[in-house]
């Protein structure tokens, strides 16, 4: 009876038991681009998860970090402050940012009479103590809403946030950003101030991160997350965890990278040293992505392939046209298709 009960206590309240997490790469496994990012500006190094830093003086490294200390997890992202900031201006702020489709969230009903709560849940780490803010911002509707979590400890801990349902603005059903889940680090004075918003309002910058702690305040101050759900309803259920492959699929929506691992797998394009009409005076090559991404990609190419012209479609990369009489190899190149 005990397993039974134990079992029908965290079962989702609504919705199907798989697919229940909107976060994709909430266990920290992927990271495309990069490893690590010293002094990392506004960008993603994680596959989906974004560093977001505006007017600090602080910097960062980060990176995909490998964890030994949690049961289930075996990475994580981790910022490590590495130049100190003490005195926050009102405008300063360092958060994580994670985007999401607006096709992906249809199941919270938000802007109905029938809406659904968001919960969200994470373990996190940090040797910094306090209070750490984080907030969901509709970008369709103008609208966000707040809550936070309280670090006692420089353990790992699973925390919880329920935010609650909003009968107020309907996200938009296509492939824009329509939902930003924000994890404050650094927040000035701008977005502090009364008591944390924690209900829904159109969007204003006071209270939406009150108490929260200056992760930039010492060099030693480290913070790690991983274990990222967010799904819909009032409870947490356990995190889901997917097949690799799966995961890696999805991250591929929005960012690929192919990397030649030699000779035979090379991509290849060469023209016939005829000049006259096509097909003999120039040649191109079309590469098939292993999934159809979010949107028609930017490519970025490494050796030769920074020569070439490439006509891009979201499903189908032409990668490239060469002259007469030329021949070029490919080795590596990159297709971003990020929110």
């Amino acid at each position: 009876m005990g397993n039974a009960r134990n079992l029908a206590d965290n079962l989702p309240l609504e919705g199907h038991l798989a697919g229940r997490n909107v976060i994709i790469n909430g266990a920290m496994n992927f990271s495309q681009r990069q490893a690590s990012s010293s002094n990392v500006g506004n960008q993603y190094v994680l596959d989906r998860f974004a560093v977001y830093k505006q007017n600090t003086g602080s910097t960062y490294t980060c990176s995909q970090n490998s964890v030994t200390d949690l049961a289930g997890f075996s990475n994580s992202l981790k910022m490590d402050c590495t130049t100190a900031d003490t005195s926050i201006a009102s405008n300063e702020e360092v958060k994580i940012v994670y985007k999401i489709e607006g096709q992906d969230l249809q199941r919270f009903k938000k802007g109905h009479a029938t809406a659904l709560g968001f919960t969200l849940s994470f373990y996190a780490k940090t040797n910094k103590t306090g209070v750490y803010c984080v907030e969901l911002y509709d970008r369709d509707n103008g609208r966000e809403v707040s809550g936070s979590y309280t670090v006692a400890d420089a353990n790992w801990n699973r925390y919880t946030i329920s935010f609650p349902a909003d009968t107020t603005g309907k996200f938009d059903d296509n492939n824009g950003s329509s939902l930003e889940l924000s994890f404050w680090l650094v927040a000035g004075s701008a977005v502090q101030g009364g008591t944390l918003n924690t209900t829904w309002r159109s969007a204003t910058d006071p209270s939406s991160a009150t108490g929260q702690v200056n992760f930039a305040d010492n060099t030693s101050n480290d913070w790690e997350i991983t274990g990222v759900q967010l799904e819909v309803g009032s409870s947490a259920t356990p995190f889901e965890h997917e097949p690799y492959s799966v995961t890696l699929s999805k991250a591929q929506r929005y960012y690929y990278s192919w990397v030649s691992s030699g000779l035979s797998d090379n991509i290849y394009i060469r023209s016939p040293y005829s000049t006259g009409t096509p097909p003999n005076s120039s040649a191109s090559a079309a590469y098939t992505f292993p999934v159809t991404m979010r949107a028609n990609p930017t490519i970025t190419t490494t050796y030769n392939f920074s020569r070439f012209t490439a006509s891009v479609h979201n499903a189908v990369a032409q990668i490239g046209t060469t002259s007469a009489g030329n021949a070029y190899a490919a080795t590596e190149w990159q297709a971003d298709a990020e929110l």
